[in-house]
């Protein structure tokens, strides 16, 4: 059975003969403010694990969860990662690796016309995954790159591309120092954008055999060997069987290796991304605060208006936590609704932000040309933990009920 106190706070709630009952503008208020702070809570929490994901997922897309480079390639640039295919594939089959592939960085000169770029040049294989790259073309394709000849192909960022004037089809002269100035000629054969600008300003692919030639390497190096796993979270138990295998291959080729995650390479940017979280944490607690305070405000005006219906419970014996117990239910079904529609509004807002990229950001910036939206399941302890923190808050001002003496209000209209 429905028990006293929510009774009588429903029918305080609910219309009565075509009026509604308290609607004063102080519990629209209170209730929109609630819907307001759920709006800001949705769009922050799925903005910035949006902008995490599209981040992380695109220097992951570059470079892998791991990179394998030699020691000495800190000091003279060129010295490179020597296993076999057989070693190559011990590394496959530790428990945790989905993808093992090398490649190599070769600084390059690139020119057009009287275009001229500098670039790094990276040469990748046939055990490449390119399916990254291909996300991202604009124009052209991607060509299949091998291990053991020339394609004469490459593949440009869409700001390279744009920077040397030149198009799918076009020809281009790649130019490298080493042992005096070695010459390549190239047909570009596709145009892809991140809007990644650190990586794509710089950063155009071509097959692993032409940089193995320029360097002189036999076919068993390369500048080094990316590593992608299964699980992400479990990156460091990854990485530590990686290193156990790399230093008995670095002993048999008499070589000094290191291994880095993902977050050692990219400090700055990963920091930048623990910055929004701080950021994240101080616009919620706002939220809350402001929440909570129209509901106290709220609570407060409710209780002033219906002093007299207070006195008269009292009058026939209602204690103080039962008349504090009505004023608590109606909050929460104000609480209640104002994050039903909070939900409603802010989940549709993010979706179509989602779809059609609707808000637009400065690539150069952001490193990406629109706000990123990527829902999550923390949204659904968030709205508990929310609702939780605004009932609680008003706990306090209902205690105000006790100092109503019964003779005084009941006179009060």
């Amino acid at each position: 059975m429905m028990n006293t106190e929510l009774f009588i706070a429903q029918r305080l709630y609910k219309e009565r003969n075509g009026e509604r009952r308290l609607s004063k503008p102080a519990v629209i208020i209170a209730q929109w403010g609630v819907a307001i702070g759920i709006i800001v809570m949705i769009a922050s929490i799925c903005i910035v694990v949006g902008f995490k994901h599209e981040i992380r997922e695109k220097i992951i897309g570059f470079g892998g969860h791991i990179q394998i480079r030699n020691y000495e390639a800190n000091f003279d640039g060129e010295s490179p990662v020597t296993a076999t295919p057989e070693e190559l594939q011990q590394l496959r089959s530790i428990e945790g690796v989905e993808l093992v592939q090398t490649y190599i960085n070769k600084p390059a000169l690139a020119a057009s016309g009287e275009e001229f770029e500098g670039i790094i040049l990276k040469g990748i294989g046939s055990n490449y995954d390119t399916s990254f790259f291909a996300s991202y073309i604009e124009e052209g394709e991607i060509p299949q790159f091998g291990d053991s000849a020339a394609s004469n192909k490459i593949l440009l960022s869409r700001n390279l591309a744009n920077k040397l004037n030149v198009k799918t089809g076009d020809k281009i002269n790649i130019y490298f120092a080493q042992n005096g100035v070695k010459a390549r000629r190239m047909t570009l054969t596709g145009i892809y954008n991140t809007n990644f600008s650190d990586l794509d300003n710089m950063l155009a692919i071509t097959d692993i055999y032409t940089a193995r030639s320029v360097n002189d390497w036999s076919s068993h190096s390369s500048t080094g060997i990316e590593i992608k796993a299964k699980d992400p979270a479990r990156i460091e138990e990854t990485r530590q069987a990686a290193a156990e295998l790399m230093e008995e291959i670095a002993d048999r080729h008499n070589e000094r290796l290191y291994i880095q995650t993902v977050d050692e390479i990219n400090p700055a940017l990963f920091a930048w991304l623990q910055l929004l979280d701080q950021t994240v944490w101080i616009i919620l607690v706002l939220v809350v605060g402001i929440a909570g305070f129209t509901m106290i405000s709220g609570l407060l005006i409710l209780i002033l208006e219906k002093t007299s219906h207070i006195g008269i419970l009292k009058a026939i014996g209602a204690q103080n936590s039962s008349i504090r117990g009505i004023f608590l239910y109606y909050g929460v079904f104000i609480i209640g609704r104002g994050i039903l529609y909070g939900n409603i509004i802010g989940l549709t807002l993010c979706y179509l932000q989602q779809q059609f990229g609707i808000i637009g950001l400065d690539p150069e910036m952001y490193y990406m040309s629109c706000v990123p939206i990527r829902f999550s399941w923390i949204l659904l302890p968030m709205n508990a933990a929310m609702f939780i923190l605004s009932v609680a808050m008003l706990v306090l001002p209902s205690m105000f009920i006790s100092r109503i003496e019964p003779s005084k209000a009941i006179k009060f209209e």
